[in-house]
């Protein structure tokens, strides 16, 4: 992609500070040949090159090759330019290196060489900034991932946190870890229901019991779980481990809760 041409009123301005310059080229480089450029004709000059005669691209098959293919590169690292290249150099040397042709074989040598260079430029500055693109675009897939598994992990949790997904967790839990069956989930559920209805906020402002479980004091339950004041999970772990130690199983712990009044 081509950097935007400077406004109109500068065009034929830069037009003719390129062809001034160009101008300065073909003559340095004649001077350089001991040659005099005059109405179109070489006139021999110094001494030491009199009678040499200018040789143009057109007349030296190798050189005009190396311009027609340093013209290809450098339109190939243009066409494949990066949005944000700046191509303004090389597109220059292009449009310089176009007339060839008309031009002394040393100074298309010379143009060849610059344009080469420029070209090199634009594809490692292309190669630059295709590469950060590339790495923003997996930072933002990767900031992307990692939200999209928060925004679960919050839906889990929010839904472990009402009564019905606290029991679906207990249940699987105490299966899962302590194969305990239906009957003694049934009264897990009794107990449970008794001492805080389920709800992982509940307080006993008396005793200051917390929780589904009712642990005393609340702080307890941190040994499974930091998040033990907000993660009905966290504390139905630190319950049913709770219940194994102190009861053995869930209907143990259900008829002494019946029979005291507390577990």
């Amino acid at each position: 992609m081509l950097t935007p041409f400077p406004r109109a009123n500068h065009i034929n301005l830069l037009r003719r500070e390129r062809s001034k310059r160009r101008g300065r080229v073909l003559t340095g480089a004649a001077v350089a040949l001991g040659l005099v450029l005059s109405g179109g004709a070489a006139v021999a000059a110094a001494v030491p090159h009199q009678g040499r005669a200018v040789t143009v691209a057109a007349e030296d098959p190798a050189t005009l090759a190396l311009a027609k293919s340093a013209l290809a590169d450098a339109q190939a690292a243009l066409d494949s330019a990066h949005a944000k290249a700046d191509t303004a150099a090389l597109q220059e040397s292009v449009e310089d290196l176009a007339g060839a042709e008309r031009m002394p074989a040393v100074v298309v040598q010379g143009e060849v060489r610059e344009t080469e260079a420029k070209a090199d430029e634009v594809v490692a500055q292309t190669a630059a900034l295709v590469k950060a693109d590339e790495e923003a675009a997996a930072a933002a897939a990767e900031a992307a991932r990692v939200a999209e598994e928060q925004r679960k992990a919050a839906e889990a949790l929010a839904a472990a946190n009402t009564p019905g997904g606290a029991k679906a967790t207990a249940q699987a839990m105490a299966a899962e870890r302590y194969g305990w069956g239906g009957d003694q989930f049934g009264c897990l559920e009794s107990l449970w229901t008794k001492e805080s209805g389920w709800n992982y906020q509940a307080s006993n402002p008396s005793s200051g019991a917390y929780g589904i479980p009712q642990s005393l004091p609340g702080s307890k339950m941190a040994t499974v779980g930091a998040d033990w004041q907000t993660n009905a999970t966290t504390q139905i772990a630190w319950g049913l481990d709770y219940i194994q130690r102190a009861y053995g199983t869930p209907c143990a712990a259900w008829g002494h809760s019946q029979a005291t009044n507390w577990y």
